[in-house]
């Protein structure tokens, strides 16, 4: 029977999810910053289906985990659990414009071939040092630490390189015991690290002026667009949940700032 979530700030109920550690910190570090629940209609708050043979189904759920704040327009977070074959987390945290600050990224994915683990502080404009130089100053050196103990993830496509920061934490580890002890050893503190780093310039950001704050809009905008266009995981919610749902779910609700 499907569980019964209200609004998006109501905890997630996906039993052994991989990835729950990450946004159990995720809710409790923001608890201090009197979230409120970011309207998601009902038939995206949680979503099942079942693929495989007819004789021998498995299930798949989708829960989509949401907040807003003073400071932050939205940060949600989309969890899938299909089978013991794929667990995906995919958190992002998008500042309201009139603050200078970066997105928040996080994308953890469990297929038959291993764990790809992507985490940044992504800049809505790349190329203006006033919004990126005092963030990347303090988070190149942490990505370092961790990224040396991580195999790396391979090349960035050419056209996304825009959108991630050069702390950009991005590897493929292996399924089974070493994959776990990598997870538990190396990414649960990088992503602390991480997220508390973006939680000490949340807390210290203030209003801009008018002019800038439509100028970060316009590149929050743009990244919008290239990941609703570039999504990785369109094809997998087609399949299992529709074409027709995966691209209102991608569009209206992951990357809805228009």
């Amino acid at each position: 029977m499907q569980s019964i979530r209200n609004n998006s700030l109501q905890p997630i109920s996906i039993s052994n999810w991989r990835w729950a550690y990450f946004l159990d910190e995720t809710i409790k570090a923001f608890s201090i910053f009197q979230p409120r629940p970011y309207p998601i209609d009902n038939d995206f708050l949680i979503r099942e289906s079942f693929f495989g043979s007819s004789s021998n189904p498995k299930k798949v759920i989708l829960e989509t985990w949401g907040l807003k704040t003073e400071k932050i327009r939205q940060a949600r977070c989309a969890c899938l659990q299909a089978g013991e074959i794929t667990s995906v987390m995919n958190l992002v945290i998008s500042p309201l414009n009139n603050y200078d600050l970066p997105f928040f990224g996080a994308d953890f994915v469990t297929l038959p071939t291993g764990h790809l683990i992507a985490l940044d502080l992504q800049p809505a404009l790349k190329d203006d040092i006033n919004h990126t130089q005092h963030v990347w100053n303090k988070l190149k050196p942490i990505h370092a630490h961790w990224q040396s103990k991580l195999p790396l993830g391979g090349d960035i496509p050419s056209d996304a390189r825009q959108y991630f920061s050069p702390a950009f934490l991005w590897s493929k580890i292996p399924l089974g015991e070493e994959g776990d002890k990598l997870i538990s050893q190396i990414i649960k503190p990088a992503f602390d690290e991480y997220l508390n780093y973006f939680l000490d310039l949340l807390g210290d950001a203030k209003i801009i002026s008018k002019e800038r704050s439509l100028k970060l809009l316009n590149g929050q905008k743009q990244y919008m667009r290239y990941r609703a266009k570039k999504d990785p995981a369109r094809g997998m919610l087609r399949g299992y949940f529709g074409e027709q749902w995966t691209e209102s779910y991608i569009n209206n609700i992951l990357f809805d700032l228009k």
